[in-house]
C-alpha cells in the first residue's frame, strides 16, 4: 500500500498466507472509518433487536450484505432481516441437514449445473449449460421445487464448505466465483419454459446471497439472445449487470482462459480438463478431497 493510500481502519483476517493480496474495498483490511462505523451500527442494532445470529453474521458475511446496499445501514438491516425470514419460510436448515438431490445424475444429462475446480483468482468455478435443458424429461426426473433446493443446498455448501476450501488453497479469503453460463442451443422457446426458475433462482442468489458473483461469463448466446437479455436485465440490481460479461463466440476460449487455467477448463469450454465419468459430476476443488487434482478419483 503506497503512502498516498489511506490506511484501512480494519485489519486483515486471521490466516492470510499469501503475501501479494490486497483486499478489495469494502472487505476487510480495506475499509474507510465510514464503512467500518456502518459495518459495527449495523451489528449492534442485530444484537439489540435479538437478530444477531454468529454462525452466519460474522463481519465478512455482513459486509456482503453492506455491500450490496452500498452501506446504508437502514436498507442493509432490512435486508438482513428479509434473508432471515426466507431462510425460515423455505425451511432452509432443514434443507441443508436433510435434503438429498437423488436425480442429481439422471438431472445432468438434461440441465448440467456444477462446481468444477478454481479460476486464477481461487473463486471456484461454477458452471450452467442452459441450452441442453429438456424440460419435459427434467419434469419427469424433478420438480421446480426440489431444483430449487437443491439450487439453495448448493448455494449453503458454496459458502460454508466451497470457499474456505478455495481460501485455505489460495492463502487469503475468498468470496465469489466465477460463472460461466453457457447457451448454445438455448432458443426462446426453451426459455420462457423455464423463466420461471430462472426467475427465482437468480433472485434467490441477488437477495438472499448477496455479493457472492464475481465473474461471470455468457457465452454461446444464439442471435436472439437480445431479447431474453431484455427480460432478464431488469430483475438484476445494476452492480449484479456490471459483473455480466457478454463473450462472442469467437472469443470464448480466449476470455476463459484468460481467467481460469488450462487444466481447470472443461475440454468443450477450451480447456484440457476431462474428468473421469465427466466435469459436470467430478465435483472435484479444493473442496472435495475425495478427489485428485486431476479430476480422477
Amino acid at each position: 500500500m503506497s503512502s498516498l493510500e489511506p490506511a484501512s481502519v480494519s485489519p486483515l483476517p486471521d490466516g492470510i498466507t499469501d503475501p501479494n493480496y490486497k483486499p478489495l474495498p469494502g472487505r476487510l483490511g480495506n475499509l474507510t472509518p465510514g464503512q467500518q462505523h456502518a459495518l459495527d451500527t449495523l451489528k449492534r442494532q442485530l444484537v439489540d433487536g435479538g437478530h444477531f445470529v454468529p454462525e452466519r453474521m460474522d463481519d465478512a458475511t455482513l459486509l456482503r450484505f453492506l455491500r450490496a446496499r452500498k452501506f446504508d445501514v437502514a436498507k442493509t438491516k432490512a435486508m438482513v432481516l428479509s434473508a432471515e425470514q426466507w431462510r425460515k419460510d423455505f425451511d432452509v436448515e432443514d434443507i441443508v441437514k436433510n435434503f438429498v438431490f437423488t436425480e442429481k445424475k439422471e438431472v445432468d444429462k438434461y440441465y448440467p449445473q456444477y462446481y468444477h475446480k478454481m479460476d486464477k483468482d481461487g473463486r471456484p468455478v461454477y458452471i450452467q449449460r442452459l441450452g441442453k435443458i429438456d424440460v419435459n424429461k427434467l419434469n419427469d426426473i424433478s420438480s421446480p421445487d426440489r431444483q430449487l433446493r437443491r439450487f439453495v443446498l448448493e448455494y449453503e455448501k458454496f459458502l460454508t464448505e466451497r470457499l474456505p476450501a478455495c481460501a485455505h488453497a489460495v492463502g487469503h479469503p475468498v468470496e465469489t466465483s466465477c460463472t460461466i453460463m453457457d447457451l448454445a442451443g438455448v432458443s426462446i422457446a426453451s426459455f420462457y419454459r423455464v423463466k420461471d426458475y430462472v426467475f427465482q433462482a437468480a433472485g434467490i442468489g441477488q437477495d438472499r446471497y448477496p455479493e457472492c458473483m464475481g465473474k461471470f461469463y455468457i457465452i454461446n448466446a444464439p442471435w436472439a439472445f437480445s431479447t431474453v437479455w431484455s427480460i432478464i436485465k431488469p430483475w438484476l440490481d445494476e452492480v449484479t449487470v456490471a459483473k455480466i460479461d457478454i463473450v462472442s463466440s469467437a472469443m470464448v476460449k480466449e476470455k476463459l482462459l484468460s481467467q481460469i487455467p488450462a487444466e481447470n477448463l472443461p475440454v468443450e469450454f477450451g480447456g484440457k480438463c476431462q474428468c473421469v465419468g465427466g466435469c459436470s459430476l467430478s465435483d472435484v476443488g479444493p473442496w472435495n478431497p475425495q478427489t485428485e487434482p486431476n479430476g480422477e478419483a
